[in-house]
């Protein structure tokens, strides 16, 4: 795997994103990750996943920008769909899965965060979706994702305002359920993903069905037909403005 792979500790796997720019996402990062959660789901000496990263100051940053910018809408489409199937695959699941959040999970890192049973925030990383501030709706997945998630109260500020979390405050919208401080910080998430590996794995993997089943239905349901709004707004000459000013900013910092 190019920018993500699956290391073993015992009956727990550690997925760890490890791709430069800091993991954003292109098209051979969803792959991996598709590839991935198959992978995942079909070994049954993994009892739950660790969704970790291996750079020290980021989680995810979200989309590949830099790489996305020059897609045309019909590979930008394609883009979409593998990285809705990547969330898919990550979201359904029926093992445990915590989220390691040690650095900034932003816009598609934040999503895949969202995917885990729970999210360990390393103190000071901020995580939010912050699509609409640069002119693009969240795709129709990720909202359905997000309302699984997070109470109905919290929904404006993260997704209409699309502001970024941290530490407390992070937990108090749903983000996160907990922060730790950085040192130790994996071994003490694996030990709490540890916590739910010693549940029986039929009892937990029904439950997490059960509990995912309407959410599941509902983004498969409309994810293609919902594509066309998202790629609308990228492709409308104000997304392009916005996108294109945040890329010209990370050629200029890179």
């Amino acid at each position: 795997m190019s920018g993500a792979r699956i290391e073993k500790r015992g009956p727990l796997g550690i997925l760890r994103l490890d791709k430069a720019r800091g993991n954003a996402i292109d098209e051979a990062l969803a792959d991996d990750l598709i590839r991935a959660a198959a992978e995942i789901a079909d070994d049954a000496s993994v009892r739950g996943v660790l969704l970790a990263s291996a750079h020290p100051k980021l989680f995810c940053p979200g989309l590949d920008l830099v790489a996305l910018y020059e897609y045309d809408r019909m590979a930008m489409q394609g883009f979409i769909a593998k990285f809705g199937q990547a969330v898919l695959g990550l979201f359904a699941l029926r093992k445990p899965v915590v989220a390691a959040v040690a650095g900034h999970a932003v816009a598609g890192g934040c999503v895949l965060a969202l995917t885990g049973d729970h999210r360990v925030l390393r103190r000071g990383s901020q995580i939010g979706l912050n699509e609409v501030r640069v002119g693009i709706p969240l795709p129709w997945s990720v909202a359905i994702l997000l309302k699984n998630a997070i109470a109905p109260a919290a929904l404006s500020r993260v997704a209409l305002l699309g502001l970024n979390f941290k530490d407390e405050d992070a937990v108090a919208v749903g983000l996160g359920h907990e922060v730790l401080e950085a040192e130790g910080f994996e071994d003490a998430c694996l030990a709490r993903l540890q916590e739910f590996a010693d549940r029986d794995t039929a009892a937990v993997g029904t439950t997490k069905a059960y509990l995912r089943d309407s959410a599941l239905r509902e983004m498969r349901a409309q994810e293609a037909a919902r594509e066309g709004e998202f790629l609308d707004a990228w492709f409308s000459p104000v997304g392009r403005a916005k996108i294109k000013e945040t890329v010209d900013s990370l050629i200029r910092k890179a």
